[in-house]
């Protein structure tokens, strides 16, 4: 890939990852006014049909083999389904800064299952990331054993995290042989039929209770649908099938900070020293478990010898 579009594809993922964290708050927003299972529902649907406009225009829609519809069947269930629906759960009981700082260890979790699933090298280096990573979610949480415990919100917010972290891995085989821009356009229509039909059971009311918000919640809603989750998951996805899934998922680092910066500044949300602590830990663990550091040193000792 050549340099100049090597940094346009970082720039273009960076401003992404700035628009995730305030999404984070537009979630919190929604979930308070909008039934959660059926509003996430109609976001996804709105990205998916804001992505086949896009792959329409683009003319990069074609049939799939079966292989593909089994990737991007997997991506979608994990990527779309699993990981909107408990994001969406979680941060009704969780503040939007601790999902933030939760959805910061995707990057690690994409690293540990790229080590089990592509066969990639697990090094001491990575080991020393896994670890430091953990440390900062015992920080999160609240830093102290007596109450090393996780809430039901947490837990929906790790399980989020982890699907997330499963898709990727699903998005780039299927990206392999298939347009980027196509894989998202499915999975995101696709799985707001499976999402919608989930919150028809889970929320008898919600199409009802769907009209009763204000006209900067539906704002909100479509913001979300189209920016940060339609157009924003095409650009990542983009990414995932350049320069790799690990490289890609190193820029989520960004989104806790992102979207910590918009919570204290929009919510008025309250940091704890032991969270700032926890988020210290997991950047520190996610450069040396996605083995950032370790391709850093090499390169540099690489020059040393030359």
């Amino acid at each position: 890939m050549k340099q100049q579009s090597l940094m346009l594809t970082y720039g273009l993922v960076f401003l992404i990852t700035a628009i995730w964290g305030l999404n984070v708050v537009f979630l919190k927003v929604l979930v308070e006014n909008l039934p959660p299972q059926t509003m996430t529902a109609f976001r996804i649907m709105i990205a998916g049909i804001t992505a086949i406009i896009i792959v329409c225009f683009a003319k990069s829609l074609r049939a799939l083999s079966v292989r593909e519809w089994l990737y991007t069947a997997f991506g979608m269930i994990f990527g779309v389904i699993l990981h909107h629906l408990t994001l969406a759960l979680g941060l009704m009981t969780t503040a939007a800064s601790t999902g933030s700082l939760i959805l910061s260890l995707v990057p690690l979790a994409t690293a540990v299952l790229a080590v089990i699933f592509l066969g990639e090298q697990l090094t001491k280096m990575r080991v020393l990331g896994f670890i430091l990573a953990l440390t900062g979610v015992f920080f999160i949480q609240g830093g102290s054993f007596s109450g090393l415990k996780l809430s039901q919100g947490e837990l929906l917010l790790f399980t989020s995290m982890f699907a997330q972290a499963i898709s990727f891995i699903f998005i780039k085989k299927a990206t392999a042989t298939l347009d980027s821009k196509a894989v998202t356009a499915i999975m995101n229509l696709a799985g707001s039929v499976g999402l919608l039909l989930i919150a028809f059971i889970a929320e008898p009311d919600g199409l009802s209770n769907m009209t009763s918000a204000s006209l900067g919640v539906y704002i909100v809603l479509f913001t979300s649908g189209i920016v940060a989750t339609g157009i924003g998951h095409m650009v990542f996805n983009s990414a995932i099938q350049k320069i790799g899934a690990s490289k890609t998922a190193i820029f989520n680092n960004f989104v806790p900070f992102f979207g910590v910066l918009f919570s204290v500044i929009f919510l008025n949300e309250m940091i704890e020293p032991a969270q700032l602590i926890g988020f210290v830990f997991i950047v520190a663990g996610v450069l040396f478990g996605t083995g950032y550091i370790e391709r850093v040193w090499m390169k540099r000792q690489s020059k040393k010898v030359r």
